[in-house]
């Protein structure tokens, strides 16, 4: 009985250190769409009212753990019918096509945005001023702006857990059903406390900054140079992660749809063998990424202007 018992007790051992590797291979894959969603939820819980915003960042997170809550198991019942599909003998990829429309959907978002930014200056520049104008009205609901932020914080956040776990369920696709879970329920509490976590605290930094701008002018000591720092850097942080999150986008979004397309894939397997090949690897997933954005908003365009002349006619 004893020994059953140890027995058992080793399995689980086993099976908690496979996950956690696999998990650490998971996170590594899936750590080009964190700087995208670090980024896009630091944006959308601006313009809220200081006293407010680790409240909404918390419903944020709460409406991300529902998503991940409805899309593990999704993913998990995907992955079991591809298997039982391949038992039949109907060797139907599910996973790799899924895995391309997901990266392809982050490289039309990247592109997409370069465009709004370099061709439409003038519309973005409007569209803030009249963002800004809307804050300053005193008529404001701010619990209904509060809740749709909210809203479009979890929707953003819906459509980037979707891609980091099928991008993990990719990693796992040949493991165990119980590793597989193990993997993508670990990988979900990772992103979320770490994504949520450093959405707050980039939220605060400003009132960090003037906290102790304020202390240091009571105390004349050093804390008033640091919150100046602070403040000064905040701003280029919000650049950064903006641009980080965009590169990420092609980078992460080429990425995969490369690997899907055997030609592609054996190209980038050939670069990855020059020297210094992980640079000239990811410059090439990138350039899959922008070209692939490209097309895609392109048939998105085309397909808003046929649909425009149908409904005119």
């Amino acid at each position: 009985m004893a020994s059953s018992f140890f027995a058992l007790f080793d399995d689980i051992a086993t099976i908690l250190d496979d996950v956690a590797a696999m998990t650490k291979l998971a996170t590594k894959k899936t750590a080009g769409v964190l700087g995208d969603d670090l980024a896009l939820n630091a944006q959308q819980v601006t313009g809220v009212e200081a006293s407010r915003e680790l409240p909404v960042v918390w419903a944020v997170a709460k409406g991300s753990m529902v998503n991940k809550a409805i899309l593990v198991p999704a993913a998990l019942a995907i992955a079991m019918f591809e298997s039982w599909l391949h038992s039949r003998g109907h060797n139907i990829p599910i996973i790799t096509p899924l895995l391309m429309v997901g990266g392809a959907f982050l490289c039309f978002e990247g592109v997409e945005k370069l465009a709004h930014k370099f061709f439409h200056k003038e519309q973005s520049a409007a569209h803030a001023e009249e963002h800004r104008a809307h804050l300053a009205d005193d008529s404001l609901d701010l619990v209904q702006l509060e809740r749709e932020k909210i809203r479009g914080a979890v929707r953003t956040d819906f459509i980037l857990s979707a891609e980091i776990i099928v991008i993990s369920l990719g990693t796992v696709a040949l493991q165990a059903f119980i590793k597989q879970l193990g993997v993508l329920v670990a990988i979900s509490l990772i992103m979320t406390v770490g994504v949520y976590g450093l959405v707050a605290l980039i939220v605060k930094l400003d009132d960090a900054g003037l906290a102790l701008t304020d202390h240091g002018r009571r105390t004349q000591g050093a804390a008033s140079a640091l919150g100046r720092a602070i403040l000064a850097a905040a701003p280029w942080l919000m650049k950064f992660l903006s641009v980080a999150g965009t590169a990420a986008m092609f980078l992460v979004g080429g990425g995969i749809v490369a690997h899907g397309i055997p030609a592609l894939h054996q190209l980038g397997e050939t670069l990855g063998q020059l020297p210094v090949g992980w640079l000239w690897n990811s410059l090439f997933g990138a350039a899959v990424g922008v070209v692939t954005g490209a097309l895609v908003l392109a048939a998105v365009k085309l397909a808003g202007r046929l649909r425009g002349k149908a409904s005119g006619q």
